[in-house]
């Protein structure tokens, strides 16, 4: 059976199945002993055990298993439970709400902000959206809020993981087309805070334009004016930078005494740990201090640090993952691992952990794994088959053949992405598609893509991966599949339809497919902090 027969009977094929109920990870493991069945018959398969097609699946389902980097996923998921299951996030949400309490919008405002520390700290959607669903949906529909507005903040805010850094969606692309997964980090920083800013002057915008999308809560007794809000944010940002300079000095002056800060040749030196740091790191405590004793005041800093309290966990545990990345202490699994220690030893000292949090956290680390490891071994045999029997050169050779221009070539990958959203996961899609379309991009003249700006080619596959991940952000929205519409429908009011959620989607989408567009019009805004 020729090639082309296959790709037909293959996507066919695994709508039917997804159509039918079948989870993602048998259809596709399904398909690939059909299509190596079709293609090079019983006789073929059988006659050699251990030697014949079949063995290419068992070797890239093999690798996959075997991938270090791999272990960070389970890492990750048990992290975000914990955070879900803590009073770690709710104290964020309160500390927040707080702060942005007389705003119009505010809590559609916190939630956005809150959504990005949460992304921050564990990369996971799921937990995010449901978190959300809980802890501000019920105070947004208390106070009035629009409630297509209220579901699609809690919606396109919980699904910000995908783009920001610890994204498993980079991990995974990065796995797969091997490509570093520091720089896809490093590189989705900026389109990721630029997609979450978009949200949030969205949200300004729609509610000064029409204040009852957005009623205002009643005033509480004592509760600082705007002036003394931004007063008392003083403060709490000369804590925050003090106590971090307070660390960083202790650090430095241990490396010193120690000489483990020694300068060596051809070794890079340790950022904000070496001798010459030292003034600077002095310099900042002893300028935070006397800017909060003298200029602040003890009172305005004591109350500052009552409002923003709840945000210190969070900051901690970002630090500790991001920065053991970005400071070369570990790698992404290890980052991963130090994540779950400083979540576990700060609900610790919170006096939260108890056996039944802990448990349950397991446990729903157990399941979440499973289905993504099964989803990825379905997803890992389909692609080496369809390998096998040629696919990825024919797909090539047809889209080259199309004699499209080159950013026409990317527009319509990025429908493809767009269409197989709509009814996969993003698993799948990185496994099955990804082998096949980015060997195309980077044939592509690299002059030619984006109109703004220009990317070197050493950039590509980091700037393609950024823009699929952008395009899977769309696809957790994108109806009928939407996962984060049924993350939702898990914990709201019974009132609230499918129907309803989606709905609320819409102009969110919009915002994404806006986004998008940057990315692929300006593409070295990827490449800013590379």
């Amino acid at each position: 059976m020729d090639v082309g027969t296959l790709s037909a009977f293959l996507l066919l094929g695994l709508f039917v199945l997804l159509a039918l109920g079948m989870p993602l990870g048998f259809a596709s493991a399904t398909l690939a002993g059909a299509v190596l069945l079709m293609k090079f018959g019983p006789d073929l398969l059988f006659r050699d055990f251990g030697r014949g097609p079949f063995a290419v699946l068992g070797q890239a389902v093999y690798r996959q298993l075997t991938n270090y980097v791999l272990i960070s996923v389970p890492l990750f998921i048990f992290m975000a439970s914990l955070l879900e299951r803590s009073g770690i996030a709710k104290d964020m949400y309160t500390s927040l709400n707080r702060w942005l309490s007389r705003t119009r919008g505010g809590i559609a405002i916190v939630t956005s902000m809150m959504a990005i520390v949460m992304a921050a700290m564990s990369g996971i959607i799921g937990g995010e959206v449901v978190l959300l669903g809980l802890i501000a949906l019920p105070q947004m529909l208390r106070l009035g809020y629009n409630q297509n507005l209220a579901i699609g903040t809690i919606c396109a805010s919980g699904t910000l993981g995908t783009m920001i850094p610890p994204s498993i969606v980079l991990i995974f692309y990065g796995l797969v087309t091997e490509t570093s997964i520091k720089a896809l980090f490093t590189a989705s920083f900026l389109p990721g805070f630029m997609l979450a800013s978009f949200f949030i002057v969205y949200i300004i915008i729609r509610t000064q334009l029409d204040p009852k999308q957005a009623p205002l809560p009643e005033p509480v007794a004592n509760d600082p004016t705007g002036r003394q809000k931004a007063i008392l944010f003083a403060g709490l940002v000369t804590l925050v930078v003090t106590g971090i300079a307070a660390l960083l000095l202790v650090r430095a002056l241990i490396l010193t005494a120690i000489g483990a800060n020694a300068i060596v040749e051809d070794v890079a030196p340790l950022r904000w740990g070496m001798v010459s740091d030292l003034p600077y790191l002095v310099a900042t405590v002893v300028g935070g201090i006397l800017l909060g004793q003298f200029v602040i005041g003890r009172e305005r800093l004591f109350t500052a640090w009552e409002m923003g309290k709840g945000l210190v966990a969070p900051l901690i545990v970002i630090g500790v993952v991001l920065g053991s990345i970005y400071g070369g202490i570990t790698g992404i699994t290890e980052a991963a691992a130090m994540g779950v220690v400083a979540v576990f030893v700060i609900t610790v000292l919170r006096g939260e952990m108890t056996f039944e949090i802990f448990w349950d956290s397991l446990i729903r680390t157990m399941k979440s794994t499973g289905t993504i490891i099964w989803v990825t071994l379905g997803a890992a045999a389909l692609a080496a088959a369809y390998t096998l029997v040629g696919g990825p050169t024919f797909v090539a050779n047809l889209i080259v053949g199309a004699d499209l221009p080159t950013m026409g070539v990317i527009l319509v990958m990025m429908l493809v992405f767009l269409i197989m959203g709509m009814f996969m996961d993003w698993v799948g899609i990185v496994l099955l598609i990804m082998p096949v379309f980015l060997p195309i991009v980077t044939l592509l003249p690299v002059e030619e893509i984006g109109f703004l700006g220009g990317i070197e080619p050493k950039y590509v596959a980091i700037w393609f991966g950024v823009v699929f991940t952008m395009n899977m952000q769309v696809s957790f929205l994108s109806p009928p599949f939407g996962p984060a519409a049924f993350y939702l429908k898990s914990v709201a009011p019974a009132h609230i339809s499918l129907t309803d959620i989606f709905r609320g989607f819409l102009p969110f989408i919009a915002i994404q497919l806006l986004a998008l567009a940057v990315l692929l019009v300006w593409p070295s805004l990827v490449t800013v902090f590379l």
